[in-house]
């Protein structure tokens, strides 16, 4: 990122010591020039697309120039809205150490950090146990912090792992302040090769004892008796009965750890530690994770009712345990306080492979477009590792909307012990099911329901009402977590966000009506190519077949090199994969995952892109449903393996494979026909654009060639796919042959 920082203005943020500044980028003149030659290119290229649709002399030529012609429409309004992040990209940089030289320590607000689990086999418990470990560890007065873990799945296994955790911690948050630790999370400590403390081996031996212990749990499927100590204890577990189901519960709220009793081994109190399962009903809704998350926001609003939250995914752990103050930076800055809702830091990741085939690091989403979201009204919220005022989640900066409860208010002072009686039937009953009914819950107050991906529409909505945020993305990043390292479990996330996205798009909070009233056109269109992600595959997947079995039937679709438009094809080409490679390049990219990144994009415009937008409007259409699947966080090892070779998973048979495996076939037989003609003697002058593009998709295809005819691991694609495919692909070429040369 260093390379794109200019030296422009920089602005101190009080009369004393700043606490933040902030530079545009150096190439902010440069991106605003070439977004209006590029402009005029594409309209010129939609003049010359209507020009031919109104010439058009059968219904073969009009058909073929009308795809092309929506093809680049919708080419023309994702690039238009992308441009909106790249026109006033700025960078921050906060000042920590000066914090305490502008207000005390005993004056930092209240911590309130959520964790949100849903699946102890999926996401292991271990995981979410060092994440919450690691922020319970921060370098923040711990009689204010407080550590919320929502277990939406309802397990014994997840509570039995954090009462193994509260013990560990006693020993754990101390070994941490005295030797000065960085790297918080035990797991990825003792992973490490850092010179040890002298005591670090005794810890090393109490953290393998208990991860052993929960290990076995987990494997077992239940708590055993030999593990239950004490009364309290066996009346907790008591409650998973036959009848505690996933879907059908009651609400399980266990304070794990106390800050105003609780201490650990050398006498310092320590940071609040509550366990949160939500009742659930089968004949209630759930809403998902905005559902815990506002269940969490409640809860936390009986028993403490801190100024300032976190949120957090189970397997994004703290990776600098000055976070908090980098925060408050913002949140605590008297000029700012009143209008900055949420800072938002970078989801970056752990374990992914040298060249990153999947394009799991996201680059795009957690780090080059929040820049430029940053320009213009603040970075969204991207789910996790974001920190927020209360007050966000109660209406806009200038109008409280006011719970039905007054406990529940953010500016409310929680005076009784979290434990004492009148709080724990508070917190059970805004916990229960059927609270929300008759309320704002959901749609004015808290997460904000009505996507499936709430993060995105609740930044959106929070944007809508007046507030802004900040993207604050530190030389070490602030939080580490895992990315899916098989390519089914990746598809299957992308596609339940565009199916999500697309929710945004067809409600009446769509970025393109509502957006443009509530927050101007520029931060409108950067949300519009957020949410309308599931539209990439209407060009990919026309590009992806209608060149091809043209070219097979002789049939030229684009000018030839001889004639001036094909300048104009050129240039666009090269100026938006030239953009884009620039982009990726400056922000810490390598060539090589740029390619891969560029081959992932058109996988998903064939696969999840594809699928989410059908899906969507099945469901639109009253057809079918969807729901919430968990990511995995569990990888075989030999899965892994082949994932460090960087070679493809395509080993689970899903019908998301099909259309991206036809599309190879009759690429890669366009291409070789293509081929015969130019030997043949027939002029390549006419073709010259197909062959182009059909060369393209094969040299990105490799992956799956391989996978189809090369390997015989469990990776590969499995026979039924290709069969099936390879019958798509004569029928598609069949019938077009028919319709083109009639």
């Amino acid at each position: 990122m260093e390379v794109l920082k200019g030296s422009s203005t920089t602005k101190p943020t009080t009369h004393g010591p700043p606490l933040h500044t902030f530079e545009f980028s150096r190439l902010k003149f440069f991106n605003r020039v070439f977004a209006t030659v590029y402009t005029c290119a594409i309209l010129a290229l939609l003049y010359h697309h209507v020009l031919t649709l109104l010439n058009s002399t059968n219904l073969s030529s009009f058909f073929i120039t009308l795809s092309l012609l929506i093809s680049d429409i919708v080419l023309a309004f994702m690039w238009a809205a992308t441009q909106s992040c790249r026109l006033n990209s700025i960078y921050r940089k906060e000042f920590p150490e000066n914090l305490k030289r502008v207000v005390k320590e005993s004056d930092f607000p209240a911590l309130d950090v959520f964790i949100c689990t849903a699946d102890p086999y999926k996401e292991p418990p271990m995981g979410v146990v060092n994440t919450a470990l690691s922020v319970l560890a921060y370098d923040y007065p711990t009689e204010k912090i407080s550590v919320y873990v929502s277990d939406d799945g309802g397990s014994q296994l997840t509570l039995f792992a954090f009462m193994e955790a509260a013990k560990f911690a006693s020993h754990w948050l101390p070994f941490c302040r005295k030797n000065n630790i960085v790297e918080r999370n035990p797991e990825a400590y003792f992973a490490s090769n850092n010179s040890w403390p002298s005591e670090a081996e005794k810890i090393e031996t109490m953290y393998h004892s208990m991860k052993i212990k929960v290990e076995n749990v987990v494997k077992r499927g239940k708590v055993g008796d030999e593990y239950i100590i004490g009364e309290e204890e066996q009346k907790t577990f008591n409650k998973w009965k036959d009848s505690f189901t996933r879907q059908d519960h009651p609400t399980v709220i266990q304070v794990l750890l106390q800050n105003s009793k609780d201490k650990d081994i050398i006498g310092h109190l320590m940071p609040n530690l509550i366990y949160v399962c939500r009742q659930k009903s089968r004949t209630s809704p759930h809403h998902f994770k905005a559902g815990a998350l506002n269940v969490l926001l409640r809860v936390s609003a009986t028993m403490t009712n801190a100024p300032i939250i976190l949120t957090l995914d189970c397997d994004m752990y703290s990776n600098d345990p000055s976070t908090p103050l980098r925060a408050l930076c913002y949140l605590f800055n008297p000029q700012d306080q009143s209008k900055f809702g949420f800072i938002q830091f970078p989801q970056i990741f752990n374990g992914i492979n040298k060249n990153d085939i999947y394009a799991c690091e996201f680059k795009r989403l957690f780090q080059i477009n929040p820049v430029g979201f940053d320009g213009l009204n603040g970075g969204n919220y991207v789910g996790t590792g974001c920190f927020f005022s209360r007050r966000a989640f109660f209406g806009g900066p200038s109008k409280l909307v006011s719970p039905e409860i007054p406990e529940l208010g953010p500016y409310n002072v929680v005076d009784k012990s979290i434990k004492s009686q009148p709080i724990m039937e508070l917190a059970h009953k805004v916990a229960g099911c059927n609270y929300e009914n008759q309320t704002k819950w959901g749609y004015e107050m808290g997460v904000k329901y009505g996507s499936l991906v709430e993060d995105s529409f609740t930044s959106y909505r929070l944007h809508c009402e007046g507030w802004k945020s900040v993207f604050c993305n530190p030389k070490r990043p602030a939080f580490l977590g895992d990315a899916p390292n098989i390519l089914i479990d990746m598809l299957n996330q992308h596609k339940r966000w565009a199916i999500g996205l697309l929710e945004v798009v067809f409600s009446k909070f769509s970025p393109l009506t509502f957006g443009i009233r509530s927050m101007g056109l520029p931060m409108s269109l950067a949300y519009a190519e957020l949410v309308c992600w599931a539209i990439w595959s209407i060009p990919i997947t026309i590009y992806a077949f209608l060149p091809q079995v043209a070219l097979i039937n002789g049939i030229s679709i684009f000018p030839k090199v001889s004639e001036p438009w094909f300048l104009f094809y050129v240039f666009l080409f090269l100026g938006a994969y030239g953009q884009d490679f620039q982009v990726f390049i400056l922000s810490s990219g390598t060539v090589e995952r740029w390619w891969n990144d560029q081959r992932i994009w058109m996988i998903k415009g064939l696969t999840c892109y594809l699928f989410g937008f059908m899906e969507f409007f099945l469901k639109f259409l009253g057809i079918s449903t969807h729901g919430f699947n968990v990511t995995s966080k569990v990888i075989d090892d030999e899965q892994h393996k082949r994932y460090e070779q960087g070679m493809y998973e395509f080993g689970v048979p899903s019908p998301m494979f099909v259309p991206l495996v036809t599309a190879t076939i009759i690429n890669l037989l366009s291409f070789f026909w293509g081929l015969v003609e130019v030997f043949r003697g027939s002029k390549l002058e006419g073709l010259f654009v197909q062959m182009f593009i059909t060369g393209f998709v094969v040299v990105n295809s490799w992956p799956i060639y391989e996978a189809m005819v090369l390997r015989s691991d469990k990776g590969k694609i499995p026979i039924r796919t290709t069969l099936i495919s390879i019958f798509l692909a004569w029928g598609l070429v069949a019938a077009a042959s028919l319709t083109l040369r009639s």
